[in-house]
């Protein structure tokens, strides 16, 4: 396969740098680097790559060709087996790295691998970091799991689903969030009790303000300490009814924290589309658990 690479961009562009496409050698690609206007050019590009094992720096004005104000370039090489293996390990491992791309006159040179986020980069080169996978531990059945968990899969997510308190797993990281969903009181607060200690940046409760106020209450009552990010009701106002719109409303504000953006709607934004904005929703804290406990 080719793989191709956005590794720098003027102006506005569907893609920022770090977007990547594969190449099979019959035509047919996986991933874009644009809203579908580049792609059939870039994969002829790529086909010619794998014919002659030369890279190729491609270069796209998109204020003439297109509907964007910028302009693009595209590094299109033979792609290594070892820097797939090496995505793949550190995946396994959720582990984090930096996908590194190197644009030289030297064809040996040349290309993109794997280093560790402590590595030396090579001057010049562009560097991605790459975090693994959000993943979701969706707690208790019921018809909202089904697409609660076909839209994390959707975005590329890691999804476990627990059915009892004792089966939920105490080894988790940065990029792990929870949801609490059993819609019974007693599961809900053994589930809690667990999921709150361990430090993680989303944990959602389902159900209203009163029944969050009443299960907090209890748990503190008990001695629970309180580490993770509570969000109770979870979800954003989409104004929700159905369980594929619950789910939606509770993957957005997921990806919302994680992506460390506000949510808002792009319309009201006085900043590029692609402008980073870490204004965060606020989750519930232990004060405002104690004082809202009824």
């Amino acid at each position: 396969m080719a793989l191709a690479t956005l590794i720098r961009s003027r102006g506005s562009s569907y893609r920022r740098p770090g977007a990547r496409m594969l190449i099979r050698t019959d035509g047919s690609t996986v991933g874009s680097l644009s809203g579908g206007c580049l792609e059939e050019e870039v994969a002829q590009c790529a086909l010619q790559v794998l014919r002659t094992g030369k890279p190729s720096l491609m270069h796209f004005d998109t204020r003439r060709r297109f509907g964007c104000n910028g302009s693009i370039e595209i590094f299109v090489e033979r792609a290594r087996d070892d820097f797939f293996a090496a995505i793949a390990t550190s995946w396994r491992a959720r582990r984090g790295f930096r996908a590194v791309t190197v644009v030289a006159e030297d064809e040996q040179q040349s290309g993109s691998r794997v280093l560790g986020l402590e590595e030396i980069t090579p001057q010049g080169a562009f560097v991605q970091d790459i975090e693994p996978p959000v993943r979701l531990i969706i707690f208790g059945d019921g018809p909202d799991s089904h697409p609660l968990r076909m839209m994390s899969e959707l975005l590329g997510w890691s999804v476990i689903e627990v059915e009892h308190a004792a089966e939920l797993p105490t080894q988790v990281d940065a990029r792990t969030a929870a949801v609490i969903k059993s819609h019974n009181y007693g599961r809900d607060c053994a589930a809690l009790r667990q999921l709150l200690e361990l430090n993680l940046r989303y944990v959602g409760l389902l159900g209203p303000r009163r029944r969050r106020d009443e299960i907090l209450g209890d748990l503190l009552d008990s001695g629970v300490s309180i580490s993770a990010e509570l969000f109770a009701p979870a979800g954003r106002d989409f104004g929700a009814e159905t369980p594929e719109e619950i789910a939606l409303s509770i993957v957005a504000e997921i990806q919302a924290l994680f992506a460390e953006a506000s949510g808002e709607s792009l319309r009201d934004r006085n900043a590029p589309i692609h402008g980073w904005n870490l204004v965060r929703p606020d989750p519930i804290t232990v004060e405002q658990c104690e004082t809202s406990r009824p």
